[in-house]
Protein backbone atom coordinates (compact mmCIF):
# COMPACT_ATOMS: atom_id res chain seq x y z
CA UNK A 1 0.00 0.00 0.00
CA UNK A 2 0.85 3.28 -0.41
CA UNK A 3 0.41 6.37 2.11
CA UNK A 4 1.14 10.04 2.03
CA UNK A 5 2.70 11.96 5.22
CA UNK A 6 3.90 15.55 5.93
CA UNK A 7 5.88 17.24 8.51
CA UNK A 8 8.44 19.98 8.91
CA UNK A 9 11.43 17.86 8.89
CA UNK A 10 11.99 14.83 6.86
CA UNK A 11 12.39 13.02 10.30
CA UNK A 12 9.09 14.35 11.93
CA UNK A 13 6.95 13.04 8.61
CA UNK A 14 8.36 9.48 9.18
CA UNK A 15 7.62 9.64 12.69
CA UNK A 16 4.16 10.43 11.98
CA UNK A 17 4.10 7.82 9.27
CA UNK A 18 4.74 5.01 11.70
CA UNK A 19 2.50 6.32 14.99
CA UNK A 20 -0.40 6.15 12.27
CA UNK A 21 0.38 3.11 10.35
CA UNK A 22 0.92 1.77 13.66
CA UNK A 23 4.06 -0.17 11.79
CA UNK A 24 8.33 0.24 12.74
CA UNK A 25 10.41 2.64 10.38
CA UNK A 26 11.95 -0.78 9.14
CA UNK A 27 8.47 -2.11 8.01
CA UNK A 28 8.33 1.01 5.16
CA UNK A 29 10.53 2.26 2.41
CA UNK A 30 10.16 6.38 2.01
CA UNK A 31 9.91 8.52 -1.19
CA UNK A 32 10.95 12.02 -0.37
CA UNK A 33 7.64 14.26 -3.06
CA UNK A 34 8.02 17.35 -2.22
CA UNK A 35 10.25 19.64 0.03
CA UNK A 36 10.45 23.38 0.95
CA UNK A 37 13.16 24.99 2.23
CA UNK A 38 12.72 27.00 5.90
CA UNK A 39 13.19 30.85 5.43
CA UNK A 40 12.81 33.63 7.67
CA UNK A 41 9.17 34.25 6.50
CA UNK A 42 7.97 30.77 5.79
CA UNK A 43 8.27 27.64 7.57
CA UNK A 44 9.50 24.63 5.62
CA UNK A 45 7.57 21.17 5.45
CA UNK A 46 8.23 17.53 3.32
CA UNK A 47 5.90 15.45 2.01
CA UNK A 48 6.55 11.86 2.08
CA UNK A 49 5.35 8.88 0.16
CA UNK A 50 5.30 5.17 1.95
CA UNK A 51 5.10 2.35 0.51
CA UNK A 52 4.91 -0.87 2.54
CA UNK A 53 3.24 -4.13 2.37
CA UNK A 54 2.26 -4.53 6.16
CA UNK A 55 -1.73 -3.56 6.89
CA UNK A 56 -2.09 -0.20 8.31
CA UNK A 57 -3.30 -0.26 12.51
CA UNK A 58 -5.42 2.84 12.15
CA UNK A 59 -7.88 4.49 9.86
CA UNK A 60 -5.15 5.73 7.33
CA UNK A 61 -6.58 6.23 3.79
CA UNK A 62 -3.93 5.14 1.05
CA UNK A 63 -2.83 7.96 -1.13
CA UNK A 64 -4.96 8.46 -4.20
CA UNK A 65 -3.35 6.51 -7.65
CA UNK A 66 -2.40 9.38 -10.09
CA UNK A 67 -2.55 8.30 -13.49
CA UNK A 68 0.38 9.72 -15.74
CA UNK A 69 -0.57 10.24 -19.50
CA UNK A 70 3.06 9.37 -22.16
CA UNK A 71 3.31 12.89 -22.45
CA UNK A 72 3.70 13.46 -18.68
CA UNK A 73 6.00 10.67 -18.87
CA UNK A 74 8.12 12.14 -21.12
CA UNK A 75 8.37 15.20 -19.15
CA UNK A 76 9.03 13.98 -15.98
CA UNK A 77 11.76 11.88 -17.47
CA UNK A 78 13.15 14.48 -19.21
CA UNK A 79 13.47 17.01 -15.89
CA UNK A 80 15.31 14.15 -13.98
CA UNK A 81 17.64 13.46 -16.63
CA UNK A 82 18.47 17.62 -17.00
CA UNK A 83 18.94 17.61 -12.35
CA UNK A 84 21.12 14.96 -13.26
CA UNK A 85 23.40 16.11 -15.80
CA UNK A 86 23.20 19.82 -14.10
CA UNK A 87 24.29 17.89 -10.58
CA UNK A 88 27.31 16.29 -12.36
CA UNK A 89 28.28 19.55 -14.48
CA UNK A 90 28.36 21.17 -11.05
CA UNK A 91 30.44 18.61 -9.57
CA UNK A 92 32.52 18.90 -12.58
CA UNK A 93 33.41 22.34 -11.33
CA UNK A 94 34.11 21.83 -7.94
CA UNK A 95 36.54 18.78 -9.17
CA UNK A 96 38.10 21.23 -11.65
CA UNK A 97 38.71 23.64 -9.07
CA UNK A 98 40.52 20.80 -7.10
CA UNK A 99 37.96 20.42 -4.64
CA UNK A 100 35.63 17.02 -3.84
CA UNK A 101 32.18 17.54 -3.02
CA UNK A 102 28.94 16.14 -3.91
CA UNK A 103 25.90 17.58 -5.35
CA UNK A 104 22.32 16.93 -4.35
CA UNK A 105 18.48 18.48 -4.98
CA UNK A 106 17.54 20.73 -1.95
CA UNK A 107 14.37 21.77 -3.03
CA UNK A 108 11.69 22.18 -5.88
CA UNK A 109 9.60 25.22 -6.49
CA UNK A 110 8.20 26.72 -9.45
CA UNK A 111 10.69 27.91 -11.88
CA UNK A 112 13.64 27.63 -9.24
CA UNK A 113 15.82 24.78 -8.57
CA UNK A 114 17.75 24.19 -5.17
CA UNK A 115 21.17 22.52 -5.10
CA UNK A 116 23.22 21.41 -1.86
CA UNK A 117 27.11 21.40 -1.82
CA UNK A 118 28.25 18.84 0.82
CA UNK A 119 32.05 19.05 0.75
CA UNK A 120 34.67 19.29 3.57
CA UNK A 121 36.28 22.11 1.47
CA UNK A 122 32.28 24.60 1.87
CA UNK A 123 34.18 27.27 3.41
CA UNK A 124 36.31 27.81 0.22
CA UNK A 125 33.61 26.82 -2.08
CA UNK A 126 31.51 29.76 -0.66
CA UNK A 127 33.88 32.61 -0.07
CA UNK A 128 34.19 35.74 1.24
CA UNK A 129 30.72 36.79 1.30
CA UNK A 130 29.21 33.88 -0.53
CA UNK A 131 31.18 34.90 -4.05
CA UNK A 132 32.69 31.50 -5.19
CA UNK A 133 29.14 30.41 -4.72
CA UNK A 134 27.68 33.15 -6.52
CA UNK A 135 30.13 32.30 -9.29
CA UNK A 136 28.87 28.76 -9.26
CA UNK A 137 25.64 29.58 -9.45
CA UNK A 138 26.02 31.99 -12.31
CA UNK A 139 27.61 29.00 -14.48
CA UNK A 140 24.81 26.91 -13.42
CA UNK A 141 22.12 28.96 -14.60
CA UNK A 142 24.14 29.68 -17.90
CA UNK A 143 24.64 25.08 -17.95
CA UNK A 144 21.02 25.27 -17.28
CA UNK A 145 20.14 27.65 -19.99
CA UNK A 146 22.15 25.85 -22.56
CA UNK A 147 19.76 22.79 -22.04
CA UNK A 148 16.67 24.55 -23.08
CA UNK A 149 15.65 25.78 -19.26
CA UNK A 150 15.89 29.45 -19.23
CA UNK A 151 12.19 29.17 -17.57
CA UNK A 152 14.11 27.95 -14.08
CA UNK A 153 16.68 29.70 -11.92
CA UNK A 154 18.88 27.50 -10.22
CA UNK A 155 20.08 28.37 -6.99
CA UNK A 156 23.16 26.67 -5.16
CA UNK A 157 23.83 26.90 -1.54
CA UNK A 158 25.93 24.52 1.02
CA UNK A 159 26.01 24.56 5.04
CA UNK A 160 22.70 26.27 4.76
CA UNK A 161 24.76 29.56 3.96
CA UNK A 162 21.97 31.70 2.03
CA UNK A 163 19.45 31.31 5.14
CA UNK A 164 22.22 32.54 7.41
CA UNK A 165 22.97 35.11 4.87
CA UNK A 166 19.24 36.23 4.14
CA UNK A 167 19.00 36.55 8.33
CA UNK A 168 21.93 38.50 8.90
CA UNK A 169 21.27 40.89 6.16
CA UNK A 170 17.42 41.40 7.30
CA UNK A 171 19.45 41.96 10.72
CA UNK A 172 22.10 44.92 8.98
CA UNK A 173 19.07 46.19 7.30
CA UNK A 174 16.84 47.17 10.89
CA UNK A 175 20.06 48.27 12.49
CA UNK A 176 21.24 50.58 9.93
CA UNK A 177 17.89 51.96 9.62
CA UNK A 178 17.47 52.88 12.95
CA UNK A 179 21.43 54.63 12.73
CA UNK A 180 19.85 56.39 10.20
CA UNK A 181 17.10 57.94 11.52
CA UNK A 182 18.60 58.57 14.91
CA UNK A 183 21.37 61.08 12.62
CA UNK A 184 19.02 61.73 9.82
CA UNK A 185 21.92 60.91 7.35
CA UNK A 186 22.78 58.17 5.15
CA UNK A 187 24.89 54.80 4.94
CA UNK A 188 25.91 53.34 1.77
CA UNK A 189 26.30 49.62 2.48
CA UNK A 190 28.96 47.31 1.13
CA UNK A 191 29.03 46.02 -2.62
CA UNK A 192 26.38 43.05 -2.66
CA UNK A 193 25.17 40.91 -5.96
CA UNK A 194 21.30 41.45 -7.33
CA UNK A 195 20.19 39.15 -5.08
CA UNK A 196 21.05 40.60 -1.71
CA UNK A 197 20.85 44.18 -2.45
CA UNK A 198 16.69 42.95 -3.60
CA UNK A 199 16.50 41.76 0.09
CA UNK A 200 17.74 44.78 1.66
CA UNK A 201 15.03 46.59 -0.29
CA UNK A 202 12.04 44.74 0.17
CA UNK A 203 12.60 44.23 3.94
CA UNK A 204 12.99 48.25 4.78
CA UNK A 205 10.30 48.83 1.92
CA UNK A 206 7.71 49.60 4.66
CA UNK A 207 9.34 51.52 6.56
CA UNK A 208 7.83 55.43 6.20
CA UNK A 209 10.73 57.24 6.90
CA UNK A 210 13.28 55.00 5.49
CA UNK A 211 14.37 54.88 1.48
CA UNK A 212 16.94 52.96 -0.02
CA UNK A 213 18.56 53.53 -3.28
CA UNK A 214 21.58 51.23 -5.39
CA UNK A 215 24.26 52.80 -6.75
CA UNK A 216 27.21 51.91 -8.84
CA UNK A 217 27.85 50.04 -11.87
CA UNK A 218 28.21 46.13 -12.95
CA UNK A 219 26.47 43.21 -10.20
CA UNK A 220 27.97 44.21 -7.33
CA UNK A 221 26.48 47.63 -6.34
CA UNK A 222 25.58 49.10 -3.41
CA UNK A 223 22.89 50.22 -1.48
CA UNK A 224 22.37 53.34 0.06
CA UNK A 225 19.91 53.68 3.34
CA UNK A 226 18.69 57.27 3.95
CA UNK A 227 16.32 58.97 6.29
CA UNK A 228 13.84 60.50 3.86
CA UNK A 229 14.21 63.99 3.02
CA UNK A 230 18.05 63.67 3.73
CA UNK A 231 18.99 64.46 -0.03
Amino acid sequence: MIYEFEGRTEKEAIDRAAAELGIEKNEFDVEILETQRSGLFKKGYVKIQVHTDEPAEGNVKPAPKQTVNPRQAELSAGTENFEKNLTAFVEGMIERMGYAGKVSILYREERKLGLKIDSEHSSILIGKKGKNLDALQLLANIYAGRQGREDIRIILDSENYRIRREESLVRLAYTVADRVREGKNSVLLEPMNPFDRRLIHTTLNDIADIETKSEGEGLYKQVRIYYRGFR
